[in-house]
Parts: structure tokens; C-alpha cells; sequence
């Protein structure tokens, strides 16, 4: 019987077909462009290949394209009556997330994958930071996941895809010394895996070495396809390690070239994420304000994100809106957070409302109201998922609108509790408060 990488068993005595799936699958777990392309030629090979239909919907979904990814999952699940119990189960997890059923989902992934732990492409939609458990809402989702990647690696082994996930996991758990040897020993066995390029950037992140970041993603993304998913999210990361460096001037000129709406290479909620984080950072970090940009950022987030309904999409959307001075869009979105969360359907419950609460406050420059509103919930910032280094976002808002009330004692103990000594924060006023 023909298999995939993991050597699981697959469903079609096509070759061709076998052959055309595995590359769409090795581009879907890298983030390199022409999933979609191969997965059709899969296709053509067999039309009946059910798994080329279901790895077909779920890259759809990722590109943000609902209406196709639910036409090819509808054609994947027609196929799956007959199928094995794992090809039928893997059809019936990815039904769920086309559906938008995420709770679901989250029970059914632990079973799946403790049936067949080397499913890759199950576990690749949780196995990143913002990924299914990274985006559920639920209090200690970071251990949560880094206990699942540790229970699977005897199952993968030396693995380059799964170690560079499990040492990304490593370091948010603040684990640095175990993630960075996970980390180098996967860009040592594939030096082109982006998300081993991305798991270094968060560690240097966390390590508060910008400039060990800065050099190194300058040369990985020489070589990364300019239209790939994930080369506009390093380019932000190499324009925060600018940022921190104090090249003010370089990082305006990467966030122009490489991660504005226009030009990112990423799905809508990634150009809508980098973006407000960093226009939202250069302010933090004493720089005039873009008019324009913010101008462009918030038509993005109206067309794009018309509703409530993702935490960490909303985080940003409401900073948009509160720099916008749009108080019927945010008392209107932070409404609709409300209903979902009394139907059980938000589950990082107050902590995005009570952030937009902070944003706006800090925007009308009342820095106690932004206290106020930011200082209750900065333990729970998990919550809304994103990475640690995204949720600096509020962090660092909660640092200026400190320092801003005169509160630099408060200021400094949050910074310590969030950086190492001597790292670098790109918030005006920081230094003079040591």
C-alpha cells in the first residue's frame, strides 16, 4: 500500500497521486507556496483520493477562502464512508475546523492523535503557537500544548518538522537552553524549514538578542520564496529586532517593503496582526504617528473582520478602532464579544474587552483608565493566544501608560518580570526610569 512521509497508509493505488499529495503536504507543514496546486494534481491523478480533498479544504481555510474550503471538504467527506478508521477520522477532525466547530475539534485531536500519533497534518493545525490550542481561549493552553508535543516526540523522533514545534513550544514555556539545541539541531538537518527560522527568531526574541535576529533572518530570507506564507510574519520579526536595535529608519522602510496590507504575503488576519502590532509599537516606541497607515489598517480590519468572533483578531481590530477614535465600532464589537461569551461561544472571555477597554483609554491619554482596565488581566494575556512576543502588544502598553501615570517602579517591574536583564524595550521613556 502506497504511504506518506510518516509512513502512514493512504487510500489510493495511484502513484502519481500518492506522489502529488506528499509535496502539497511537505508545502503545507512548511509554509512554502504551491500546496494547493500540488493537492489538485493529486486529484487529477485520482479524483477519489479523499485526503487530497480534505488537505485541499484545509489549505483553502488557511488562505481564508471559506466558500472553497467547504466545497472540497463536502467532496472529501462524500468519499469517507469506506475508508479506514485513520483516513476516516483525519476526514472527520478537518470537518470540524471547516465547520468552525473548534471545541469540537479540541476534543477530538488528543484522540486522534493518540490513535495515530504521526498524523502530521492533524497535528500541524495545533501544533504552533497560534494554532487550534494556541487560539482556544483556555488558561495555560502554552503548557497544555508543550505537554502534547512532549508526549508525541517518541513517536517522531529526530524529526527536523516536529523538533522545530517542540523547541517554538520550549521557549514560550521559557525552557530557552532546551528550545535552542531543538531549535539548531532542526535548521541543522533542514536549513530551509521557516518555522525552525521562526522558532530562532522567538527565542532571540525572548532572550532580548536582536541583534543575533536581526543578522540571522537578513540571510534565512534570502533564500525564503517572497510569496510564501510565512515571509512577511519574519520580516516583522526582523523589523521588531530593528526596532529594538534602534533602526528606527530600517524598520518603517521592511514594514513598507515586506508586511503592509498590500504587499504581505499572508492570509487577511496576518496582514491585520504585524501590522497594527508594529504601526502600535513605533508610537510605543517615541515615533510619530502613520496617519496613513493606520488609515489603511483600519479599512482592512472593517472589510475583513466585519464581526466578533476570533480573540486574537479582535485584540488588533480594537486597537484600530480605538487609534481610529471609532467608539460606536469598538462599543459594537466589544457588544457582540459579550453575546458570544454568554452563549459559550468566546472562550478567552473578558480579557480582549477589558484590553480594549485599556487601548482606548491610554489612546484618550488617560493613563489610569488604561491601568486600570490593562493591569487586572496581564497575568491572562494566554488567553487571547499569540505568542509572548505578540502579547507585548498590551505589555508594553501597560509599561507606557505606566510611566505615563508616573508609576515608573511599576513600570520597571513588569518589564523585569517579561525581559532579562539588560535587554532592550522599544518603549520611550524606559530607560530613564532605571
Amino acid at each position: 500500500m502506497l504511504t506518506d512521509r510518516y509512513d502512514l497508509p493512504l487510500s489510493t493505488t495511484s502513484a502519481a497521486a500518492r506522489d502529488a499529495y506528499v509535496q502539497g503536504c511537505a508545502a503545507k507543514l512548511t509554509m512554502y507556496p504551491g500546496a494547493i496546486e500540488a493537492f489538485d494534481r493529486a486529484l487529477e491523478a485520482d479524483s477519489t483520493f479523499a485526503l487530497a480533498h480534505t488537505a485541499k479544504a484545509h489549505a483553502l481555510l488557511e488562505r481564508g477562502d471559506a466558500a472553497a474550503a467547504r466545497e472540497s471538504m463536502a467532496a472529501a467527506q462524500s468519499l469517507a464512508a469506506c475508508l479506514p478508521a485513520r483516513e476516516a477520522s483525519h476526514i472527520a477532525y478537518f470537518a470540524l475546523l471547516a465547520a468552525g466547530d473548534t471545541e469540537a475539534a479540541l476534543v477530538a485531536l488528543p484522540t486522534h492523535l493518540a490513535a495515530w500519533p504521526r498524523d502530521a497534518l492533524v497535528l500541524g493545525t495545533a501544533s504552533f503557537t497560534n494554532g487550534l490550542i494556541g487560539s482556544s481561549g483556555r488558561a495555560g493552553q502554552k503548557r497544555t500544548l508543550l505537554a502534547l508535543l512532549d508526549q508525541l516526540a517518541p513517536a517522531y523522533g529526530d524529526d527536523w518538522w516536529f523538533t522545530a514545534h517542540h523547541g517554538m513550544a520550549q521557549s514560550e514555556n521559557g525552557d530557552h537552553a532546551a528550545a535552542g539545541a531543538k531549535i539548531d539541531r532542526s535548521l541543522a538537518q533542514n536549513p530551509a524549514n521557516p518555522w525552525a527560522a521562526h522558532a530562532r527568531a522567538h527565542l532571540s526574541y525572548e532572550e532580548g538578542d536582536p541583534r543575533t535576529a536581526s543578522a540571522f533572518l537578513a540571510s534565512w530570507l534570502e533564500s525564503y520564496p517572497r510569496h510564501a506564507p510565512l515571509y512577511s510574519h519574519l520580516n516583522w520579526h526582523l523589523a521588531l529586532a530593528e526596532l529594538e536595535a534602534g533602526e528606527i529608519a530600517a524598520a518603517c522602510q521592511r514594514f513598507q517593503r515586506a508586511f503592509a496590507p498590500a504587499v504581505h504575503s499572508g492570509p487577511p488576519r496576518g496582514k491585520l496582526n504585524d501590522g497594527v502590532s508594529f504601526l502600535w509599537r513605533l508610537e510605543l516606541a517615541g515615533q510619530a504617528r502613520d496617519a496613513a497607515a493606520w488609515r489603511e489598517m483600519h479599512a482592512l480590519a472593517a472589510g475583513a473582520f466585519p464581526r466578533a468572533g476570533m480573540a486574537f483578531a479582535d485584540l488588533h481590530v480594537a486597537l484600530v478602532e480605538a487609534v481610529a477614535g471609532d467608539d460606536a465600532a469598538l462599543a459594537a464589537r466589544t457588544g457582540q464579544i459579550a453575546a458570544l461569551a454568554g452563549e459559550g461561544r468566546y472562550p478567552s472571555g473578558p480579557c480582549v474587552p477589558a484590553v480594549a477597554h485599556g487601548f482606548a483609554a491610554f489612546e484618550r491619554g488617560d493613563c489610569a483608565g488604561a491601568i486600570a482596565a490593562l493591569a487586572p488581566v496581564a497575568e491572562a494575556l494566554e488567553r487571547i493566544g499569540g505568542s509572548h512576543a505578540q502579547l507585548d502588544l498590551v505589555r508594553f502598553t501597560l509599561v507606557k501608560a505606566y510611566l505615563g501615570a508616573g508609576r515608573a517602579e511599576e513600570a520597571e517591574r513588569l518589564v523585569r518580570a517579561r525581559r532579562p536583564l539588560g535587554a532592550v524595550i522599544p518603549v520611550a521613556g524606559v530607560a530613564a526610569a532605571h
